[in-house]
């Protein structure tokens, strides 16, 4: 059932002003691009504040905002596992543990890293099945946008879908990473400053945060849809899920594996200009990431008790677009869709912008066409970010046969980063680990993720519903991962310890020199003191809704 909104010329112009300033700010970066480290990593000159904003704005697009109030809707409170156990415990991981050795070891990617602590094979594995991912999840973002474009204007999807690419793509195209970076902070604003008044009018259209969770009780979802722990022992809930999927599929798996061998999101960090402001940057994200869910799943909670057709007639992917078409007032309505339009924007241009680093910098450069000058690399990044939004234009039609997003996000999730994060914390904290059980533990994992969603799929298995099964199929996957990079390990022959420096735990590289700026020993900059204060504040979130 299609969402129509009724916009008015203000709304219009707020959104064209909205473009042009994206555009503009595409044009200005062009000028400080020189060289392809200036094209895929900005330079790495910029400060933790702006890479840490950008670093939670790359991430809040599709997946947050229609993703999350579907699931919101459909599953209730324990959505919020996807942010205080399912992220915020993982960015601090990245920030405190893994980042120094990204950073330091000066690798322009996640796959360039695998190749000189495995191999060659490795990288290329890794850097293929990224690539693949990043186009399949730029289409689900770039599905999200052409809705709201199709409900602002009333056009076909497939003309939303065409055009909502042509102005991705241009930005990323004309300034690369620093066009996208500086676009998400500006983003991260803009969508707040949309989400925040659909909220606070939802919950008066309500009763309140009381007359919400009366509400709730009587809907579909019952009490089970107030509490986020609650049912985990038997799996009597409305996720179908047991303690030990979300503790161990999401919180370890599926979190870790996305939040730190994600290169679309650890890009954000290598562009940092020093190792502390790299460390600091998944760390900075982390406080907004804990409060997004008061923006993104209660929105959708609010969208199940007002729109009784929801996950029925009208897919849960429409709960924030029907909200908006119900509760905002014109002007209003126009800086929320420009929000919308915003976070969908920056979610596809991490995507995209991941995409053409890895392709240029690891799989053409690496194993194609070697030894050319920095120009054509450049050329070679602008050629396949426009590859990339071609083929991300047709894989938005794959998402859009889901009625959430989000179950298709997680199985992608399962399928690429799961496997990737057993491969790449074996081989940090084991220096044993030999180039070749990089290489056979990350296909087996990956092969082994595939078949758990194809018997789910097929019926031979049961998991209850599609996240769960994205839950044991991440677990799997990790277990499988691991179990063939120790049997590999030891029938092949390790790595001469010199070439392991800097690249795993307890080996550090002597070489390197300290990059720490004046400042960087304050409290206020401390990875360690914040990501702690990051993680009790997500505990303490949780004790509101246990």
């Amino acid at each position: 059932m299609r969402v129509r909104l009724d916009v008015n010329v203000l709304d219009y112009l707020l959104i064209a002003l909205y473009f042009a300033t994206v555009i503009g700010i595409g044009f200005a970066a062009r000028s400080r691009i020189s060289t392809s480290l200036d094209f895929f990593l900005a330079g790495r000159g910029l400060p933790a504040w702006v890479t840490g904003l950008a670093f939670v704005s790359a991430n809040l697009g599709a997946i947050e905002i229609l993703g999350m109030a579907a699931n919101g809707a459909q599953y209730g409170a324990m959505t919020v596992h996807y942010y205080w156990i399912g992220a915020v415990p993982a960015m601090v991981f990245l920030g405190i543990v893994m980042m120094p050795f990204y950073y330091r070891s000066r690798v322009r990617s996640v796959p360039e890293f695998l190749r000189r602590r495995f191999n060659g094979a490795t990288q290329l594995l890794n850097a293929i099945t990224f690539a693949v991912a990043q186009i399949l999840i730029a289409g689900v973002n770039l599905y999200a946008l052409a809705l709201v474009m199709e409900a602002l204007l009333g056009w076909p999807l497939p003309v939303s879908v065409v055009i909502s690419a042509m102005i991705v793509l241009t930005y990323i195209t004309l300034g690369g990473l620093s066009s996208a970076i500086y676009n998400e902070v500006l983003q991260f604003f803009v969508i707040l400053a949309g989400l925040i008044p659909l909220t606070v009018l939802g919950l008066m259209k309500v009763g309140g945060i009381t007359g919400l969770f009366d509400r709730v009780r009587q809907s579909t979802l019952g009490e089970g849809g107030l509490h986020s722990w609650a049912g985990m022992g038997t799996g009597e809930n409305p996720m179908q899920a047991h303690w030990i999927g979300i503790v161990f599929g999401l919180g370890f798996v599926l979190s870790f594996g996305y939040w730190t061998t994600n290169f679309a999101e650890v890009q954000r960090a290598l562009s940092a200009r020093n190792t502390n402001a790299a460390r600091m940057t998944p760390i900075i994200a982390a406080f907004p990431k804990i409060f997004i869910p008061l923006v993104t799943v209660l929105p959708g909670m609010i969208a199940l008790v007002l729109f009784s057709d929801l996950g029925r007639g009208q897919a849960y992917n429409n709960a924030i677009p029907l909200l908006m078409r119900d509760l905002l007032p014109n002007g209003v309505l126009g800086v929320a869709v420009t929000g919308l339009l915003a976070s969908f924007m920056a979610g596809m241009a991490a995507n995209i912008s991941g995409f053409n680093t890895v392709f240029t910098n690891d799989i053409w450069q690496a194993h194609l066409v070697r030894d050319r000058d920095d120009d054509y690399y450049v050329r070679v990044g602008r050629i396949a970010t426009v590859v990339g939004v071609a083929m991300g234009v047709g894989t938005a039609f794959i998402a859009a046969g889901y009625s959430n997003i989000m179950n298709y996000l997680q199985a992608l999730f399962s399928f690429f980063n799961a496997p990737l994060f057993a491969t790449f914390i074996v081989g940090l904290f084991w220096r044993r680990m030999t180039p070749w059980a990089g290489f056979w533990g990350l296909l087996a994992g990956t092969l082994a993720a595939f078949a758990s969603y194809i018997l789910y799929k097929s019926g031979y298995v049961d998991f209850g519903t599609e996240l769960n099964a994205s839950f044991w199929g991440a677990g799997l996957a990790f277990a499988v991962d691991v179990v063939v990079s120790v049997v590999v390990t030891l029938v092949t022959t390790q790595k001469p310890q010199e070439e392991l420096r800097g690249l795993v735990y307890g080996l550090s590289d002597v070489t390197i020199e300290d990059d720490a700026l004046a400042g960087d020993a304050r409290w206020y900059r401390s990875p360690v003191l914040l990501g702690t204060g990051a993680l009790v504040l997500a505990a303490v979130m949780y004790g509101v809704i246990i």
